[in-house]
């Protein structure tokens, strides 16, 4: 297929493109800049959505464009960046699309377990409430921003996505120094939930996405084995061969890290991917210790 990609530098991104490429598909990125080749398309996700006459002959769309949402504290500035840059790239976008003369296949646009909030030992399938709080709303008018899409009959899936690993970037590129040094621990109690899912199977879930027409609304992108983050400190600590008796007290993590670490941190989301399994996804990595020890390569 004609793809088109938002997001293509960032962490998954830099994976998925060429995994697509070598099953044969053709790729066009979105790009903030000038366009400079054939296969970049020019948009500004703040102010201007590409041109639809550059979209002709998209046949499905992969949209992850977005601010980092852990990349610095969250100060007011912040907290807009990181709701705008989802919600008006992901309106302008779908406006841009909807007035393609022939719509493309498919959309699957990213979003986020955070969509969820904190709580505690629930099990969350894709029908679950959203919780209350600033990553619910985020998530809930980044999914309502591609509305203009399911109105004109396009099937859009919205990924919502677990803690991604990789030693690449994300969070497990953050934990790896502390942990290899031995001075990591159990972050607060360590019984709140933490929901992930290898590099590998987020680029399997997305290929199975774009060609499972059954699927589609909201796709819970994690492995089906989420674990208390004392299970997971653990896990790590034993494969790089660590101690990981430090941990880290609430108070200190939100007064290093604010806001950001009551919501990303200290938040217990226990997800499964109930949509994926139903329609027969086969996991590579379904449990921690042997995703860590592939990508880790140990």
């Amino acid at each position: 297929m004609n793809i088109l990609v938002s997001g293509a530098s960032g962490l998954v991104g830099r994976a998925l493109i060429p995994s697509l490429t070598g099953q044969g598909h053709i790729i066009k990125t979105l790009v903030r800049h000038a366009s400079t080749q054939s296969s970049e398309i020019e948009w500004n996700p703040l102010q201007t959505g590409p041109a639809p006459d550059a979209l002709q002959g998209i046949e499905a769309v992969i949209h992850m464009a977005g601010e980092s949402i852990a990349s610095g504290r969250w100060t007011a500035a912040r907290k807009r960046a990181i709701l705008e840059s989802r919600v008006t790239g992901t309106r302008l976008l779908s406006e841009a699309i909807a007035r393609m003369t022939v719509l493309p296949k498919v959309v699957l646009s990213a979003s986020a377990i955070g969509y969820y909030g904190d709580r505690g030992h629930q099990l969350l399938q894709e029908g679950s409430a959203p919780g209350q709080g600033f990553l619910p709303d985020v998530c809930n008018a980044w999914e309502a921003a591609s509305r203009p899409l399911s109105q004109k009959g396009i099937r859009v899936v919205h990924l919502r996505f677990g803690i991604v690993l990789s030693p690449e970037g994300g969070a497990l590129q953050k934990m790896l120094p502390p942990f290899r040094m031995g001075v990591a621990g159990r972050l607060g109690p360590g019984t709140q939930f933490m929901s992930w899912i290898a590099l590998n199977d987020v680029v399997g879930a997305i290929h199975h996405a774009l060609s499972k027409e059954s699927l589609e609304g909201p796709v819970n992108t994690v492995s089906p084995n989420a674990v208390t983050n004392a299970e997971f400190t653990e896990t790590l600590g034993r494969v790089v061969q660590r101690p990981t008796a430090i941990p880290m007290p609430v108070f200190l993590a939100q007064l290093l890290f604010g806001e950001m670490a009551d919501a990303l941190l200290l938040t217990s989301t226990r997800v499964e991917p109930a949509k994926l399994s139903a329609t027969g996804y086969a996991f590579q990595f379904p449990d921690l210790e042997g995703a860590l020890r592939h990508l880790l390569k140990k």
